[in-house]
Order: C-alpha cells, then sequence, then structure tokens
C-alpha cells in the first residue's frame, strides 16, 4: 500500500449501535474500536486494489521440432501399367512310355540341361529285338514264295504258248504270284512296325532345355498309362503371359498411337518375387483371339531373354509394360503426402527455414517415390518425416536422411 494513501475515515451510527445492543450481548468499547479498524482496513484495501505479482522466471523459449527433408527431383520416367503374368516356357515335353516293359535305364541327372537326340529313359528292348529278329524271316520267307511264284508263272506262260496248259491254271499261277507280291509287302509292314516298337525303347529328347524330377525308378513297369516319366522345358527365351482387360487394352493402343508408337513394339518387363525388376527386357509377340468371357480380358504375351534361368516355367511375376516415350517428371517419396478435407498436400521447408503447405497433383508410381505434376517445383525441400509434429508456419530443423541417419548412430 502507498505510503501516501490516507486510510479512511469509518464511523458508527448510535442508531445502529442501540439496535445491535438490544440483539447482542453487550460488546466493550476496545473490541469495538478493534472491528472497526479491521473493516476499514479492508475497505481501503478494496478500494486502492492491490499491484499484480511479478513473474518469478522468463518462459523458456521452445527448439524448433527437427524433420527430415528431401529435394525434389526432376526425372526421367516411363509410363507404364502394371499387371500380373505367369512365366510359360516357349517349349513344354511330358515324356511317357509308348511301349510297355521294365524300366532298365535312366540316363540323365535331375535338373540337367539336356539336347535333342538324348537317350534318357531305356526300357528292356530284348523282347522287342527278338519280335524285330521275326519280322525280318517272315520278310525273306515272304519273298522266297514270291520268287517260286514268279517261276511257276513263267513256266505256265511257255506251256500255254505251246497249247499244253489250261488257260484257267495259268490264271492261277498269276494270281498266286501277286499274293506272294502282297505277302512281302505285309511282311516289310510287320517288319517296320516291329522296329518302330523296338525305337520306343529308348526314350529320347525332342527338345532342348532343362529336365525335371524323374516321376518312376528304375526296375518299374511302365507302359503308356504309367503316366508322365519326366519333362523337359526350354529355357531361353522364355514367354511371360498376362490378362488385359479389353477397355485397358483398347486404351493402351490409342495412347500409344496418340504418341506416334506402335504398340507391337512396347517395352515389357518383369518384376521378381523380391521386387526388383528382371534385368532383361522383352516385347509383346502375341495378342489372344479369343475374349475369356467372364472376365472380358484378352491374354497377352510376350518373349524376354533367360540366358541364366532366372525366370522358371509356372512362376507369378509382375508385368510392367512401358506404353510410352520416356517423359521428365517431379518426383518425391511417397511418405511426404499428406491427405485432408481439400485433397493431397505436402510440407515443405521454406527460404526462411519455416514449413509450409503446398497442394499437390500427382501422377504415377515410381517404386518408393510419386510423380508430382502440379504444385512443386525442382530442389523444393520436402518434409518426409518428423510432419506429425510440425504446424504451417512454425520454424523447423530440416536434415537431409543421411545426416539425420549418422546423428543416430551413438
Amino acid at each position: 500500500m502507498p505510503a501516501h494513501t490516507a486510510m479512511p475515515e469509518c464511523r458508527i451510527s448510535p442508531a445502529r449501535s442501540s439496535a445491535r445492543s438490544r440483539l447482542s450481548p453487550p460488546i466493550s468499547t476496545s473490541t469495538r474500536y478493534l472491528q472497526a479498524g479491521v473493516l476499514c482496513a479492508a475497505l481501503a484495501l478494496a478500494l486502492t486494489g492491490c499491484e499484480p505479482a511479478k513473474p518469478t522466471a522468463a518462459k523458456r523459449e521452445m527448439p524448433p521440432p527437427s524433420v527430415i527433408a528431401v529435394a525434389a527431383e526432376t526425372r526421367t520416367i516411363e509410363d507404364e501399367a502394371k499387371f500380373v503374368g505367369r512365366v510359360v516356357a516357349v517349349d513344354r515335353v511330358e515324356l511317357r512310355a509308348r511301349v510297355e516293359g521294365f524300366l532298365k535305364e535312366r540316363r540323365f541327372k535331375e535338373g540337367q540341361t539336356v539336347v535333342v537326340g538324348d537317350v534318357l529313359f531305356l526300357i528292356e528292348p530284348d523282347q522287342y529285338a527278338a519280335v524285330v529278329e521275326q519280322r525280318e524271316a517272315d520278310l525273306e520267307k515272304a519273298k522266297a514264295d514270291s520268287q517260286n511264284a514268279d517261276a511257276q508263272l513263267a513256266r505256265g506262260l511257255e506251256l500255254l504258248k505251246q497249247k499244253n496248259i489250261a488257260q484257267a491254271k495259268v490264271d492261277e499261277l498269276q494270281a498266286a504270284a501277286a499274293v506272294a507280291k502282297a505277302s512281302i509287302a505285309q511282311a516289310q509292314a510287320a517288319l517296320n512296325a516291329a522296329r518302330l516298337d523296338l525305337s520306343y525303347t529308348r526314350i529320347i529328347a525332342p527338345i532342348a532345355g532343362r529336365i525335371g524330377l524323374a516321376n518312376l525308378s528304375v526296375g518299374n513297369l511302365v507302359g503308356p498309362s504309367s503316366g508322365v516319366l519326366a519333362t523337359i522345358v526350354s529355357r531361353d527365351p522364355i514367354h511371360v503371359q498376362f490378362p488385359v482387360t479389353q477397355r485397358d487394352l483398347l486404351a493402351a493402343r490409342r495412347q500409344i498411337e496418340s504418341k506416334g508408337g506402335d504398340p507391337r513394339k512396347v517395352v515389357i518387363q518383369a518384376r521378381l518375387p523380391n521386387g526388383k525388376l528382371y534385368e532383361h527386357s522383352g516385347h509383346l509377340d502375341f495378342v489372344d483371339v479369343t475374349t475369356d468371357r467372364a472376365t472380358d480380358s484378352v491374354t497377352l504375351r510376350a518373349e524376354l531373354p533367360n540366358p541364366n534361368g532366372t525366370l522358371v516355367d509356372g512362376q507369378y511375376v509382375g508385368v510392367v509394360v512401358q506404353s510410352g516415350e520416356p517423359e521428365s517428371a517431379i518426383l518425391i517419396p511417397q511418405s511426404a503426402l499428406q491427405v485432408d478435407q481439400q485433397g493431397l498436400y505436402v510440407l515443405i521447408v521454406d527460404a526462411e527455414g519455416k514449413a509450409q503447405v503446398r497442394r499437390v497433383k500427382t501422377g504415377q508410381t515410381k517404386g518408393a517415390e510419386i510423380a508430382v505434376t502440379q504444385g512443386l517445383n525442382a530442389g523444393d525441400l520436402v518434409i518426409v518425416e518428423g510432419i506429425q509434429g510440425v504446424t504451417p508456419g512454425q520454424p523447423v530443423k530440416a536434415a537431409p536422411p543421411q545426416q539425420a541417419e549418422t546423428g543416430a548412430k551413438p
């Protein structure tokens, strides 16, 4: 309380004092003066007010939040579409037994590469070799019978000139000679069939490629009903088949032709199960002539080199179709994208080190990055980590990913 402020004077009305004395016990004069002094002091305090307390310590300013930011880059990207396809060998052969017999030998190692003409299985040939010998003997007998019939016919014709034999007898000799010649042809056909059966005891590779597992071991009785003995698939080149809806196919064709491209020369790449692109690219070589009525899709086929056998018949792969010429675009990490009621946006670090909102429009994705078609310029620092703790307009402490990782290490 300031020293110059005078204590207000408080007086008690005698009338009120007399009324109070009738309602309560008598109070001493000293007590009354004490109460009056307290009341006056409280009134003076209320009239003059109190000075506000001074802060004991100044508030500490919070440091700006740390974020990781990368510069938006302009790079060349291809206009591409993605599908799911299956690897299909160009040639695939299932080896089967064509004659019945016991499996005598297996002359290959499972998984090895074979060439055309390699003997892979051998069925016991003894019984078929014996049949061949028998058919060869039948052929020789038929030839001998034919020679005899021809000789009889020649003598009959001489006797007919001398009129020492009836014409009917000569006709019989001519028929016998003809039957003998037919017997030769019949014996020759039987011999050819026996030799063919004998050749079937040697199961050979009709194509070049890799041979798979042997389904039957040596010693088993095999035949036409035994099923597949082993499978050979060609390896290089290889096919990749994938379905495309008619709508997508027509749209892609129009887009390629509008840019002056040839739909038959689009580049096809395969994405392996580990997410990496296959090192060799190929081109479309076939579009199916019919459409699947259940899905309204048509099957497309591409041919790719496969010198190392990376692509295996039957496996699923991703198919990337590059449907246009490469174009330049601004790429940023997809982790930088945010969305609200107004749409997509990113936070950038301006020249003053403050976070600012940039509304963007995006295009196709490229791995972990996405193309920005509107809203960013090359070189803009885009915040990719620490966005949750940042308010637009707030100063931030930005660091590139490499520096942030180095600072995080102990």
